[in-house]
């Protein structure tokens, strides 16, 4: 395989190791734990593996080992890192056993359940270290949630003698991986499952995980490319630039991202659904700024949107579960009639401010949110051009405006959509070592028999060496949730904390990058080079760790 100068030189970089995983290593076990709410539900529901304690590993003067072979799933959206992940537990399996062997299901949880695999060996897994990607093996949004796909599972496991299995996935794939673990522990199958924190969404993090792994590298693959059209926005100054960014359920990207480029115009969903905003409110919001500019002699910006906006929006929140409740109902009915129909249709079924609310959207959108759902109950909102309903409903309030003499400027839109670009990026120092990690610790957790596992790795603000490995319960992060017009165990999704550090360094500084030209330009992700421009962590981690740290005064 022809690989580029990059690569050759990437292929090189050694990730650098927490101390606590260099050598020999010490478990160290905390109290026993509850989940994050509906504390009772959740212990009925996973009897055999809720409470267990918290794992750190610290050094140690015995060097564990354990003969086993393991089972490797990546499963849902791309992340840069995942690759180093795979890297980390392959090295470190070999390390307690030379005869270990790993085996990667292919093309995600369908992989296990279609019994296809490959085996991952040293010559293989050499081609893909420090890579973006997850082209090693493949992904899929396959959930594992059916007794048929866990047997039909059990039979290539017994097959190939596997008796661990790592999942590496953001939310709802380590929720799969809680109900299998589960699953395998009331059979007494013999089997462990391990989970692994993914998403560049940045959703998945809480008290004991301080964020996911490729959050790093896409949103400083992101702010490169909010820089650069920045840059060329102050140079042509004739455009708005409205760019979504991804981030369906949370807002992490965009405000880091922001926090990274000083764009005029940031919306954070969290903040618009707490002050319980309409539409035609962000549209005012955004014109009023637009207006402002425009007096100044500034006909150009930069406007931030996260992914999942529309849904933030209350209204047309309730209106989604609305939505959502019907066609998980009456969708088989629904899908086959042509757009007039299901305009018509859906418009007979809503009542109430539900009903007023999908009359009043432009039409093409109010038809998108009713869109088939994902696996996961999900409005595809990455079909939504909601940067576009924004820029044209301000367009029309700025022509409004402009007859009243209150917009004396210029007004042109371009649009943009950031999700491809960041999560297949090469990992940078940072994802390449935490993934590296994470990817050991899973080994270590496998290495002492624990199962119903999330690798984790903490205080991550501290050099990589302080680092500090262990593992968090897969219960201890899950609540009770409505999806697809029930309730459902998941893992709570993390949104942006309105009082924290992060956004609250945002909100002091917005008005300014509103009225004036602040851009900044974080220029491209660095591999080598000073450390104070290689090895930083997001300004997110920075300041959420300020805020522990708090805490603890």
């Amino acid at each position: 395989m022809e690989i580029s100068a990059l690569q050759k030189e990437r292929a090189a970089y050694l990730p650098k190791l927490p101390m606590a995983l260099r050598g020999a290593v010490k478990v160290k076990e905390g109290k026993p734990t509850h989940s994050v709410d509906n504390q009772d539900e959740i212990k009925k529901l996973f009897p055999n593996t809720y409470g267990l304690p918290l794992i750190s590993f610290e050094p140690g003067e015995i060097m564990l080992r354990k003969r086993v072979n393991v089972g490797v799933i990546l499963s849902g959206g791309q992340a840069p890192g995942g690759h180093n992940v795979i890297s980390g537990l392959f090295d470190r399996l070999k390390q307690l056993d030379p005869e270990n062997r790993l085996y990667g299901f292919l093309m995600g949880p369908s992989g296990l359940v279609d019994h296809n695999y490959k085996e991952i060996t040293a010559d293989f897994v050499e081609q893909f270290r420090n890579t973006g990607g997850f082209d090693m093996i493949g992904s899929g949004r396959t959930k594992l949630e059916e007794v048929d796909q866990f047997e039909k599972g059990m039979e290539i496991i017994r097959k190939l003698d596997i008796q661990a299995l790592v999942i590496i996935g953001g939310d709802d794939s380590n929720t799969n991986a809680c109900v299998l673990a589960e699953y395998y522990a009331a059979k007494k199958y013999g089997v462990q499952v391990i989970g692994c924190p993914k998403t560049i969404d940045g959703d998945m993090k809480n008290d004991q995980v301080e964020t996911s792994f490729g959050f790093d590298t896409a949103a400083k693959t992101y702010s490169e490319l909010i820089g650069n059209i920045s840059r060329d926005c102050n140079s042509a100054r004739k455009y708005w630039h409205f760019i979504k960014l991804m981030g369906r359920s949370a807002s992490h990207i965009a405000l880091e991202c922001a926090l990274q480029t000083h764009p005029n115009i940031c919306l954070i969903s969290e903040e618009i659904q707490q002050k319980d905003l309409s539409l035609n409110d962000i549209v005012e919001y955004i014109a009023t700024i637009v207006a402002h500019r425009a007096a100044q002699g500034n006909n150009f910006g930069v406007v931030l949107v996260p992914e999942g906006l529309i849904e933030f929006i209350p209204a047309i929140g309730r209106l989604i579960q609305d939505l959502n409740d019907l066609l998980a109902t009456n969708g088989d009915e629904y899908r086959d009639l042509d757009e007039e129909a299901q305009w018509t249709y859906i418009l007979d079924h809503l009542k109430g401010k539900n009903r007023a609310t999908f009359a009043t959207l432009p039409k093409e959108v109010a038809l998108q949110l009713s869109l088939d759902r994902d696996p996961h109950g999900n409005v595809p909102v990455s079909l939504i051009e909601t940067e576009k309903l924004l820029s044209d409903m301000v367009g029309v309030k700025l022509a409004e405006w402009k007859k009243e003499g209150l917009f004396v400027g210029k007004y042109a839109a371009q649009h943009h959509f950031f999700g491809y670009e960041g999560r297949c990026a090469a990992p940078s120092n940072f994802d390449a070592d935490y993934c590296y990690a994470l990817g050991t610790s899973a080994a270590m957790l496998i290495a002492c028999d624990k199962t119903g596992y999330m690798a984790l790795v903490k205080h991550l603000t501290e050099k990589s060496e302080d680092w500090v490995p262990g593992g968090v319960p897969l219960t201890m992060m899950m609540n009770m949730e409505r999806r697809n017009g029930k309730l459902n165990p998941v893992i709570r999704k993390a949104l942006v904390n309105l009082n924290g550090r992060p956004f609250q360094a945002f909100a002091a500084r917005r008005e300014e990058w509103a009225r004036k030209t602040c851009y900044l330009y974080p220029g491209p992700v660095q591999y080598w080079g000073p450390s104070d421009v290689c090895d930083q962590t997001t300004l997110t981690l920075r300041l959420d760790n300020e805020d522990r740290e708090q805490q603890k005064k």
